[in-house]
């Protein structure tokens, strides 16, 4: 597949026009003071829908089947954003699914070029590809053949990508699966303390100790199976042991691993993490999806500064910190597509409602789980705040205005658990009495 930096004429008005919805859906995404609407998100869904089918009879000569210009980089950006629309206002349809397709790509990527990974980084990826296909399958007849075909071209993709990494697993042994995993996993935790800008060397002492326990359970040189033979993939687990070795030394040894200049690029990964780890805490109060457009963005700006897989500088010598910019990079893609998979199926316009069901239906579990009520009197509180949610529904439906947002059977169903949680509270109090 080439690509051209030129547009052909008979393509500059869809660039034109896509530019134009890019604009426009960014603008709206920057709108702080209304929600989101489903019938706005469809608009411009359909006026790009439309774009792509003007490519595609543009494109329709085979030869220009593997076509890629600026015309495909914008139609990406668009797809994206509308992708991430879509999970804004509850939509879980095929659309939605792209950004998180772009993301499980830009991690198989990082896996396969890292060659450092186990099979539980592998299968919630796998099992994440499984969900998007049948969410496709399901809407294929409804949506546009158009978009069904890009999506189902990326999943073809990340799948063959995804069985590259299965296969380069499949030379070691189960027996020696789990300390590869275990040694996978003191890797990262040894990059995680490391990349802090501030670090206790108490911390690696504890994974240094660790890891010589690893190392003591060889018999020279190697990993024994339970019955006492020498299982396949040695030298992967062997020269994974080491480099953490490697790592942690260099960690211990150095105050500034990262060379003056990374740093611009240290500081705004950190930048990043620090602002998706927040997220991740406060995610289902705070988090628009359509803000995780902006963190794609400048992630993928940093990932194609990269020239053969490594930061230069000015000069295009490699200096230090390679380790470190990696680690916060795939870290940064990892954060992402957790908080797109956590993505309530709920239009943000009823998210408070959801937060406030949520918190009662926790207090009230919480006092179930203490011993239930000693008066009747204690159930007053949140029968009232249950009564004021419920008031808010007209016809059995929580309206925004005139609209009626996604999301309205996961509230409704929270809300009828809280009104039962709260009969059973009442019931377990009388029957105590009795």
């Amino acid at each position: 597949m080439s690509f051209s930096t030129s547009v052909p004429q008979n393509e500059t008005f869809i660039l034109q026009k896509l530019i134009s919805i890019r604009e426009r859906l960014t603008a709206l995404k920057q709108d702080r003071s209304t929600y989101f609407k489903t019938s706005d998100v469809n608009s411009f869904y359909e006026q790009t829908v439309e774009e792509v089918r003007k490519i595609n009879i543009i494109r329709k000569d085979p030869s220009l089947h593997d076509e890629q210009n600026r015309v495909d980089v914008v139609l990406d950006d668009v797809f994206q954003l509308l992708s991430l629309f879509f999970l804004t206002v509850g939509s879980r349809s095929a659309p939605a699914t792209y950004a998180s397709l772009i993301t499980v790509k830009r991690l198989l990527d990082h896996l396969k070029e890292s060659r450092i990974y186990s099979n539980a980084d592998l299968t919630p990826i796998e099992e994440r590809l499984e969900e998007i296909k049948g969410i496709v399958d399901r809407d294929a007849v409804s949506e546009s053949s158009e978009l069904i075909q890009l999506i189902r071209a990326k999943i073809d993709v990340c799948e063959h990508e995804l069985a590259e990494l299965k296969e380069s697993l499949s030379v070691i042994s189960p027996d020696l699966l789990p300390t590869l995993q275990r040694l996978v996993s003191i890797r990262r935790q040894i990059l995680s303390i490391g990349s802090k800008p501030k670090f206790s060397i108490s911390e690696l002492k504890v994974l240094q100790e660790e890891l010589r326990h690893i190392e003591s359970t060889r018999v020279d040189g190697n990993f024994l199976s339970p019955d006492g033979n020498i299982p396949d993939g040695q030298n992967v687990v062997n020269g994974l042991l080491e480099e953490c070795h490697d790592l942690l030394n260099d960690f211990i040894a150095r105050e500034d691993l990262v060379g003056p200049a990374l740093h611009p690029i240290y500081e705004q990964l950190t930048e990043m993490k620090n602002q998706l780890d927040s997220l991740m805490l406060t995610h289902k109060w705070t988090l628009r999806e359509t803000d995780l457009y902006n963190f794609q963005q400048k992630l993928q700006v940093i990932d194609d500064k990269r020239v053969n897989g490594v930061f230069l500088d000015e000069e295009g010598n490699v200096p230090a910190g390679q380790t470190i910019l990696l680690y916060l990079l795939r870290r940064c893609y990892a954060l992402i597509y957790r908080l797109l998979v956590s993505s309530e199926p709920v239009s943000e316009a009823l998210i408070p409602i959801q937060n406030q069901l949520s918190t009662v239906r926790r207090c009230l579990l919480e006092v179930k789980r203490m011993g239930g009520l000693s008066s009747a009197r204690e159930l007053y509180p949140y029968q009232m705040k249950l009564a004021s949610i419920d008031n808010l529904r007209s016809d059995g439906k929580f309206m925004i205005g005139s609209s009626i947002p996604e999301g309205q059977g996961l509230l409704n169903a929270l809300l009828a658990e809280c009104f039962d949680l709260c009969h059973e509270l009442r019931v377990e109090m009388e029957e105590n009495d009795e």
